[in-house]
């Protein structure tokens, strides 16, 4: 094994498991920015081994890459020059999928740049593939081995390839989780105020006026970047239009639920988390529970149904009959909720306004 050291980490290029690296000398005709991973022989071998799934582990300052059922393993700088060579590890196995853990970020640029270049990229939950690797006995974690588990739940659940999110959409994503931030902070602070004693009162109160103006311009520049974009445009109008949607749900939903309008009710209702799942095992009969999706969305929603239920009609109606049938309030909300995402849903999808009649 070679020293990282000595290829001056944080190089674009270091090597775990079966190959070494070597240096490269410089009257090499292949150049600095190709290295030879393979003989034309194992290229060969590579090319003639059906369906190759390759899995990447994400860390802040590398990239570890495994290959499903070949086993290789190889490690990158996750850096610009790191995943050009990424590219040129995994282009002769011709994967079928290319998955990454969601890392908070950190696989962005090998996520995209994978993407632009025609490779099916796809960024998966870290849970999923955490209990994956206990269902088939695998407990220990390194991030070596944790690639080859990607790469080995990737050939097993086959995970559907989805478009990566563009650069208007980020920056669309970027303003709607830092206004989510700067209502936290204010509540926070609002909570601390209460309670805060006279020495601590003015400061308190300044921080609050301070977000308070942060806010109000997060959401003007919301309002501006979608009134530029058209798609955008018609779907926030046409969102809006429902009684209780205003425009916190509706640039949540805009940026993070894409799938809007192409789904069917069910899995848009799963998607986010608001579809009861049965817990039944022989005689015994649980009570249905809500479980997984997008809590951000889910969080987003409840307080537009909130509203819905007081000031929309066809919610108000709705929620009214199932108090009246004898269900509890938390149960009345969450089936608003799922009522009011299946409404929008349907909107989008027909490109239609709401209506009450």
């Amino acid at each position: 094994m070679v020293d990282r050291k000595c290829l001056g980490f944080p190089s674009p290029y270091f090597s775990v498991g079966r190959h070494d690296a070597s240096p490269i000398s410089p009257d090499s005709c292949l150049g600095p920015d190709r290295i030879p991973y393979f003989s034309q022989g194992r290229v060969k071998e590579i090319m003639n081994t059906p369906e190759q799934f390759i899995g990447i582990d994400v860390s802040k300052d590398t990239l570890d890459v495994g290959v499903w059922p070949t086993e290789e393993r190889m490690t990158f700088a996750n850096s610009e020059d790191g995943v050009a060579m990424v590219m040129d590890f995994i282009r002769p196995f011709a994967p079928l999928r290319v998955v990454l853990e969601g890392t908070g970020g950190w696989e962005t640029l090998a996520a995209l740049t994978l993407s632009t270049q025609g490779f099916p990229v796809v960024v998966v939950n870290p849970k999923r593939v955490r209990d994956f690797a206990k269902s088939i006995g695998i407990l220990a974690k390194t991030d070596a081995l944790d690639a080859l588990v990607i790469a080995r739940f990737a050939a097993f659940t086959r995970p559907e390839v989805r478009p990566l999110k563009g650069e208007k959409t980020q920056q669309l994503e970027a303003l709607v989780t830092r206004r989510r931030q700067l209502t936290q902070m204010l509540a926070a602070e609002k909570n601390r105020l209460s309670t805060a004693p006279k020495w601590t009162r003015k400061n308190i109160e300044v921080h609050i006026k301070w977000l308070e103006k942060q806010i109000a311009q997060v959401h003007t520049e919301l309002h501006a970047l979608i009134k530029k974009t058209p798609l955008w445009r018609e779907k926030d109008e046409i969102l809006q239009s429902a009684k209780g949607v205003g425009p916190v749900l509706s640039s949540t939903l805009l940026c993070e639920v894409p799938e809007l309008g192409t789904l069917n009710r069910r899995q848009i209702a799963a998607l986010i988390g608001v579809a009861p799942f049965n817990r039944d095992s022989g005689k015994y009969r649980g009570r249905r529970m809500i479980w997984g999706g997008r809590a951000s969305v889910r969080k987003a929603l409840y307080m537009a149904t909130r509203a819905a239920i007081r000031f929309n009609p066809i919610i108000r109606a709705f929620a009214e009959r199932l108090l009246k049938s004898g269900k509890k309030r938390k149960v009345v909300i969450t089936a608003c909720m799922r009522k009011l995402l299946t409404i929008l849903n349907t909107m989008i999808k027909n490109r239609c306004r709401w209506q009450t009649a």
